[in-house]
């Protein structure tokens, strides 16, 4: 069984920094959905076994990087630069396989962590 724990969400200003990590059980393509109050989970990153198939949302890029320890099962976000509209609940989703077009849908993770809340305030 898939097992994932995120960590590192809290409250920070609008331009501060937060890195999450996600402690994974085993070997999987992973990503990092979102979910904002009264929204539906969207894409935000994906890293691939191999630190590949990086991939992310419009809305992130330039400010957020994926990254992976694979020693330790270990999966990071650093989300700088972070904006009121970032905040989300943010999960760590895995999945075997996956298709290069299923990549940035949500839906297509079988896996995923409990979250972890980021609130930015303005």
């Amino acid at each position: 069984q898939v097992q994932l724990v995120e960590s590192g969400g809290g409250l920070v200003q609008a331009g501060g920094s937060l890195r999450l990590s996600c402690a994974a059980s085993g070997r999987y393509f992973m990503a990092w959905p979102r979910q904002a109050p009264g929204q539906a989970r969207e894409f935000v990153a994906s890293i691939g076994w191999l630190g590949g198939h990086l991939y992310y949302a419009e809305s992130v890029k330039g400010r957020f990087t994926t990254s992976r320890d694979n020693a330790n099962l270990t999966l990071y976000l650093q989300m700088n630069s972070l904006e009121p509209e970032d905040t989300a609940v943010y999960y760590c989703a895995a999945s075997g396989m996956i298709a290069v077009e299923s990549i940035r849908l949500p839906g297509s993770y079988a896996s995923w962590g409990q979250g972890t809340q980021v609130t930015v305030s303005s």
